[in-house]
């Protein structure tokens, strides 16, 4: 049903064909994990040199990317921006987070959201989107940061509060490239839910809060319809365990609407935080068809 419908938006005009490029993808793992050193707030050399590779990428697809630079104990650090389409319009944010925990390569977290970031600038470029859209590459998400407001997404989110800009939504890609298709890969923060869901880790989640807003409501519909792989969604409460473990749970302390985009993390890659979070754990094709989910749903 969902390949029925792509094709006939597809033959109508109302979306042109681009594909995510799994030869890229793979490209980009090896640029984004295979460092000196971890990406972490501890290696301050290869987190900036981390910034400006994805800076160098946005400047290859976007006509304005730019550094948002903030101090934490008199070191800066900072998130790269990257803007499309009209910016009369109400404003989408696509957010992940280039940093990792610990000393690991992090290629689930969040190498695979980044690369989702760097993926959708080159399709948004050659689509010319009219829509306002703004590509955002977060520092500082993992501990001992986590949930302070020395987050690079507190900053961004915080900043558009203030200066009352327009924004639709938010849209967060945390860990988008662990996929099995075995029986009890996947597990839940309440084991009932497996009777709903599956014991297969072989779907993409878009999480929502309860009270999730337009935007999300719209995306997390539009993304069901369109990605070429099961979509799974999920409401729940912000107390519930893992629910806003990423960068969307500050803009929704600034009252916007946000969802996001997700493997489930650590109720399925037992990687996660780990060393073993390597590149050849991730299903690269499974990537691509979230990442043109992601694509196809933003502009419809």
């Amino acid at each position: 049903m969902k390949i029925l419908l792509f094709l006939t938006l597809l033959l109508c005009g109302f979306i042109s064909y681009s594909q995510s490029d799994t030869t890229r993808i793979r490209e980009l793992l090896i640029e984004l994990t295979k460092t000196p050193k971890p990406r972490n707030y501890k290696n301050l050399d290869q987190l900036n040199e981390t910034a400006a590779f994805i800076y160098s990428y946005f400047r290859q697809y976007a006509d304005t990317v730019f550094y948002q630079t903030y101090e934490v104990n008199g070191i800066t650090y900072g998130n790269v921006v990257a803007r499309f389409g009209d910016t009369i319009n109400e404003r989408l944010i696509i957010g992940a987070h280039y940093d990792v925990c610990g000393d690991q390569e992090g290629a689930d977290d969040n190498a695979s959201g980044i690369i989702g970031l760097l993926e959708l600038a080159r399709m948004l470029r050659a689509q010319k989107a009219t829509k306002n859209i703004e590509l955002v590459a977060y520092t500082l998400e993992e501990p001992p940061f986590f949930r302070t407001q020395c987050m690079g997404s507190y900053i961004h989110a915080l900043l558009l509060k203030e200066s009352k800009a327009k924004v639709s939504g938010m849209i967060c890609l945390e860990m988008i490239g662990y996929f099995k298709e075995e029986k009890h890969t996947q597990n839940y923060p309440i084991g009932f839910l497996k009777l709903f869901y599956g014991s297969r880790g072989n779907y993409i989640t878009v999480v929502n809060k309860f009270s999730k807003g337009k935007a999300a409501r719209k995306f997390t519909k539009h993304m069901d319809r369109f990605a070429q792989l099961p979509v799974k969604k999920f409401n729940g409460p912000k107390s519930l365990t893992g629910i806003d473990f990423s960068d969307h749970l500050n803009y929704w302390k600034m009252g916007f609407s946000a969802c996001m985009v997700t493997d489930t993390a650590f109720y399925r890659n037992h990687n996660y935080h780990q060393k073993t979070d390597e590149m050849g754990t991730l299903n690269i094709s499974k990537m691509a068809q979230v990442i043109d989910g992601i694509f196809f749903s933003i502009l419809a």
